[in-house]
């Protein structure tokens, strides 16, 4: 008999084990698939802008002073660097005028600065230090803001939000970007995506001053330091003829930029001090 009630005893707890058990494995299973499903929610939520949100700013000139003043600062570190490699440059001509030899350094970073803006030359003299500083030069301040501001719709573009690309630059590797919604069939190119803000402006000033597209742009600036004159961005702008597809509706879109937001450039070019 006890025997009995002992095997009774131990089907039960058996049985209310076992109920546990199934009752814990469908609370697991349950709890698994909300998570499976908010996790799917997250992922189709739009993309977090990388910037200020421009477009929210309810007054158009406030929208394009924050615009400016957000840009302003990477425009101003970009063209000190330069500042500084043409300052080295214009030094180590002078010391080859005075019939010095360069030193190791010397050479050295001059090569760095010719891989940069993608200058070769079999040796450095004279000469190819004087074509280097046509391509080692600053972009003027205004020019930059306001083809930043034509390409990004005032930084509301998609591709400002999300890639930190205000110039519209391009790539070609698959996978390297976004991918534009309005790519002409047959196109493989994507937008870039830079890791910073500094990085996309670097990478617009760079391309300016090595392209070959771009010779015009270095063919006005240095006619300019030939006659002493700082490079301006009313004169610049013709050099960005090939930037688009437009060519000269482009030019004249920017000029028409650069004249109806004076009040936003001028009074805000104080020289940034060379880094």
């Amino acid at each position: 008999m006890k025997t009995g009630r002992v095997g009774k005893l131990t089907v039960s707890v058996s049985l209310v084990i076992l109920a546990f058990i199934v009752l814990k494995l469908n609370f697991i299973d349950s709890e698994e698939k909300q998570v499976d499903q908010l996790g799917a929610i997250i992922e189709n939520q739009q993309h977090l802008s990388l910037i200020p949100d421009f477009a929210s700013i309810p007054l158009v000139t406030d929208k394009k002073q924050a615009f400016f003043d957000y840009l302003r600062p990477w425009v101003r570190l970009q063209n000190g660097i330069i500042k500084d490699e043409r300052l080295f440059l214009q030094r180590s001509l002078q010391h080859l005028n005075d019939g010095l030899a360069l030193t190791d350094a010397e050479y050295y970073r001059i090569e760095e600065i010719a891989n940069k803006y993608q200058y070769s030359s079999r040796a450095y003299n004279a000469e190819t230090l004087k074509e280097l500083l046509v391509r080692t030069d600053i972009i003027p301040e205004s020019m930059v803001l306001i083809q930043a501001a034509n390409e990004t719709g005032w930084g509301s573009s998609r591709f400002a939000r999300e890639g930190l690309n205000f110039f519209g630059q391009w790539c070609f590797k698959k996978g390297c970007g976004l991918v534009p919604q309005s790519r002409t069939a047959g196109m493989s190119h994507e937008v870039a995506v830079f890791k910073s803000v500094e990085a996309s402006v670097a990478s617009y000033m760079r391309n300016l001053n090595s392209n070959a597209a771009y010779s015009l742009l270095r063919s006005i600036r240095a006619d300019m330091r030939a006659q002493n004159k700082e490079p301006t961005a009313d004169e610049l702008v013709y050099g960005l003829v090939n930037y688009s597809e437009r060519q000269e509706a482009y030019i004249d879109e920017l000029l028409e930029m650069l004249r109806h937001n004076q009040q936003y450039l001028v009074g805000n070019n104080e020289e940034k001090p060379s880094v």
